[in-house]
């Protein structure tokens, strides 16, 4: 450090000339400098704008440009007006209050439910337990797949995400309601199935509703365990939808049924068991036998092969105990040709109504010819039989005095 101090005190600067100080300042120099630096150093001293800073002036001339749009003409060019912003809250704008009845399309479902889109601010969500008014394990068994445009109602709101929740179970259960009313008032006979039991009776489901069957109103003598998912005859006779409350009889179905069993008539049955003897039908909940012997004019050694379990056919009613709750019945007498239950049970069938209509005119014509043979012995009836087999008054033509009797045909086996 001291040797460098020593030099510099042994340097010495020249002294400022007078002259120099008395001169006065000039820039000409200066300026000749400047013209004589070349342009390329110029150009280089100013800064070049990044994409960036260009991407920033196009968009400030933009927004410079909308503003002053907006600010001088807000609507030039717009076709949308005033009139056509009200009309479309009033399209989208709906009532969300639970109960309400609105309009959506299902455009994706899932194992849980499916998603809705009812014009509102988000989906709607339909459960799977809210898609049908039976149990089912996928919304597309109750028809709701994407696409489907339908009818839902309101019943709640998800509070996570403020999303509808739909059902379209409550509206079934509404049409259930109102169609066992209306069969309630035309007093039909309707088919149920029995799906539970307690110490009072069982639980039949009609409509997609469960209704209670006391015991006191079911006509067999079957345990509740032995009529668990059958189906039976019932009728209406409690329809309460404010108490949530159906009862049905089927003692009252089976005696409607009953009622309609008239000799002679074509009833439609299923098949329940077969016998060595026989097969036992089901025809309304009445069980009817249908005996080996009256299935075909042909001898039939294995009903198996004529007739299965589950089978439906036509019969006509032979007879009726009331009493003893037996029906007998036959397809041997609605065979167009003998045999044909065996060869051509569908023809039978076809022919059912036309065949027992020429049985019970058989019927009536031997009854006829019958009741014609008493008058023999009963002159004083003050009956004769016409040509066509049918009892009546005597006609003015053949007094009732002087009546020869022997005239009369005799009755034709």
């Amino acid at each position: 450090m001291a040797s460098m101090a020593q030099q510099f005190n042994g340097l010495r600067c020249a002294p400022l000339s007078s002259s120099r100080l008395s001169k006065p300042f000039s820039t000409r120099h200066l300026q000749n400098r400047a013209r004589s630096l070349p342009v390329q150093a110029a150009v280089i001293t100013s800064p070049i704008p990044s994409p960036q800073v260009k991407e920033r002036f196009k968009l400030k001339e933009i927004f410079e440009e909308a503003y002053e749009r907006c600010r001088n003409a807000p609507v030039e060019g717009i076709s949308f007006t005033v009139e056509d912003f009200h009309s479309a809250i009033e399209k989208y704008d709906f009532n969300s209050e639970v109960g309400t009845k609105v309009k959506g399309t299902v455009f994706c479902t899932d194992g849980n439910g499916a998603l809705v889109d009812i014009t509102a601010k988000s989906s709607a969500y339909l459960p799977l337990q809210e898609a049908c008014i039976h149990r089912i394990k996928h919304v597309e068994e109750a028809g709701v797949y994407p696409g489907l445009r339908q009818e839902f109602v309101i019943i709640g709101e998800n509070e996570a995400d403020d999303s509808l929740v739909l059902s379209l179970r409550s509206i079934q259960y509404d049409l259930a309601w109102e169609r066992c009313r209306q069969l309630q008032a035309e007093d039909v006979v309707v088919k149920g199935k029995v799906v539970d039991a307690n110490k009072g009776g069982v639980v039949a489901v009609v409509e997609g509703l469960r209704g209670f069957v006391p015991f006191s109103q079911i006509s067999t003598k079957s345990t509740a365990e032995e009529l668990l998912m059958k189906e039976i005859p019932l009728k209406f006779v409690e329809v309460d939808e404010e108490q949530s409350r159906l009862v049905l009889s089927n003692r009252k179905a089976v005696a409607d049924s009953q009622a309609q069993l008239g000799i002679g008539s074509v009833v439609i049955g299923t098949v329940q068991s077969l016998k060595p003897y026989g097969a036992f039908i089901d025809i309304g909940g009445v069980n009817g036998l249908l005996h080996v012997s009256q299935i075909s004019h042909d001898r039939i050694s294995d009903i198996a092969t004529v007739l299965q379990p589950g089978d439906t056919l036509k019969v006509m009613i032979l007879s009726h105990d009331r009493e003893r709750g037996r029906v007998s019945l036959s397809t041997k007498k609605l065979e167009p040709t003998p045999g044909d239950m065996i060869r051509n049970p569908k023809l039978v069938f076809e022919k059912a109504e036309e065949m027992a209509q020429t049985f019970r005119q058989r019927i009536a014509y031997a009854e006829a010819m019958a009741r014609a043979d008493m008058l023999k012995f009963q002159p004083e009836s003050g009956l004769t039989l016409t040509t066509d087999g049918i009892l009546g008054p005597m006609t003015p033509e053949l007094p009732v005095e002087g009546l020869d009797l022997n005239d009369v045909p005799p009755a034709e086996e």
